[in-house]
C-alpha cells in the first residue's frame, strides 16, 4: 500500500498555502434537527442533506441577515448548491486517494489533534473532549474528519509540479493588462463654488455675471473659503466650499475630468454643466502612483504559480467528475 509521507503531506499543505481550520471552542455549530435525506450518490457513496445543509450553515447565516422573500431563497439555493458541489469533489478526491492505496500516517493526525488542543484549548484534552461531546460529536468523528481534510489538500495538489516557473514575457504581459493593480488609488482635495444659472428665468444673464464678479474675485487673491460661504448654493457651502479628499467618480464625469487634471493650488475657469456654473480649485493631491514592474515582478510571478495551480487542480478534478457516476436528488 503507498505511503504518503508526513513530509510530503507537508509541503503539499506549505507549496498551496493550505492547512486544516482550526477548531474553537465554537467550533463545531449545533445542528438543527431535521429529517435526512440523500443529496447525491457518488460512485456509490452517499451525501447527505444534513451534510449539505451543515457545510453552508456559515453562509446561510450571513444570508438570512442581507435578504428577505424570493432573493433569500434564491442565495440560500446558490450557497447549497455550491456546499453540494463541494461535498461532491471532496467524495471524488477521497475515493481517488483509496483507489490509489495511499496512506496518511496515523501519528500525523495524532499531530494535528495536539496543536488544536494546543492552541485553542490551552493545551486541555479534557475540555476539547468535552467540547466533542456537546457537540454530538465522537473524537473517531472529529479524527476521521481531520484525516479527510489532510487528503483532500495533499491529493488536490498531487499532481502540481513544487518547481512551476512562469516565462518574463508572461509576466510582463500581465503586468501591462493589469497597471490599475499595481496603481494607488488617486485622490485630491477639492474645493468648489456653484452658482446657480437659472436659465428658465430672467435671471439667468445676471447668475452668468455673478459667476463672472467671483472668478475675478480669486483671481484678484480673494480667499476661496470666504468667497465660498458668501456666493456657493453648494451643500458644502458653509464650509468654505470644502469636499476634502475625494476619489474618481465622486464627480459628474465632465467636473472630474477638469479636477482631476488641474495643477494642485490652479482655480479652474468657470465650468457650466447641468444647469449650474462651478468654480473648483485643487488644494492637494495624492496616489495615482504606479509600481514599477521590477518591484511587482515577484508577486506576480507567485499570483500566476498559484493559477497554473489551480486550473492544473481543475482539470485533474474534471477528469475525475467525468469517469464518476454522480446522482443528484
Amino acid at each position: 500500500m503507498k505511503r504518503i509521507s508526513l513530509p510530503f503531506v507537508i509541503a503539499l499543505l506549505m507549496f498551496f498555502g493550505l492547512a486544516p481550520l482550526p477548531l474553537c471552542c465554537a467550533g463545531f455549530a449545533a445542528e438543527p434537527q431535521m429529517v435526512d435525506g440523500v443529496a447525491a450518490v457518488v460512485n456509490g457513496d452517499i451525501i447527505t442533506l444534513s451534510q449539505v445543509r451543515g457545510l453552508s450553515a456559515p453562509r446561510e447565516k450571513l444570508l438570512r441577515s442581507q435578504y428577505t422573500g424570493e432573493e433569500l431563497e434564491k442565495q440560500l439555493k446558490a450557497t447549497r448548491e455550491l456546499a453540494l458541489k463541494d461535498l461532491i469533489d471532496r467524495r471524488l478526491v477521497i475515493q481517488a486517494f483509496k483507489k490509489e492505496k495511499y496512506e496518511i500516517p496515523d501519528h500525523f493526525v495524532e499531530e494535528r489533534m495536539h496543536e488544536i488542543i494546543r492552541e485553542n484549548f490551552g493545551g486541555d484534552r479534557a475540555t476539547f473532549i468535552k467540547t466533542l461531546e456537546a457537540q454530538e460529536f465522537t473524537l473517531g468523528e472529529f479524527k476521521q474528519k481531520e484525516m479527510e481534510s489532510i487528503i483532500v489538500q495533499a491529493m488536490r495538489g498531487k499532481n502540481v509540479k513544487k518547481d512551476m516557473v512562469v516565462s518574463p514575457p508572461k509576466i510582463e504581459e500581465y503586468y501591462k493588462q493589469h497597471r490599475d493593480e499595481f496603481t494607488s488609488k488617486e485622490r485630491i482635495k477639492l474645493r468648489l463654488i456653484m452658482v446657480p444659472s437659472r436659465a428658465d428665468t430672467a435671471n439667468a444673464a445676471a447668475q452668468k455675471a455673478l459667476a463672472e464678479e467671483v472668478l475675478g474675485q480669486l483671481a484678484g487673491g480673494a480667499d476661496f473659503a470666504h468667497v465660498a460661504q458668501v456666493y456657493s448654493t453648494d451643500s458644502s457651502r458653509d464650509l468654505g466650499g470644502d469636499w476634502g479628499w475625494i476619489e474618481r467618480k465622486t464627480l459628474a464625469a465632465p467636473l472630474e475630468k477638469i479636477a482631476f487634471n488641474m495643477p494642485v493650488g490652479r482655480i479652474s475657469n468657470i465650468v457650466e454643466y447641468g444647469g449650474n456654473y462651478y468654480i473648483l480649485k485643487v488644494e492637494a493631491k495624492e496616489g495615482g502612483v504606479t509600481r514599477s514592474l521590477a518591484e511587482v515582478r515577484s508577486d506576480i510571478e507567485k499570483k500566476l504559480i498559484q493559477e497554473q495551480a489551480h486550473n492544473l487542480q481543475e482539470r485533474w478534478l474534471a477528469g475525475l467528475r467525468a469517469k464518476a457516476y454522480i446522482r443528484t436528488f
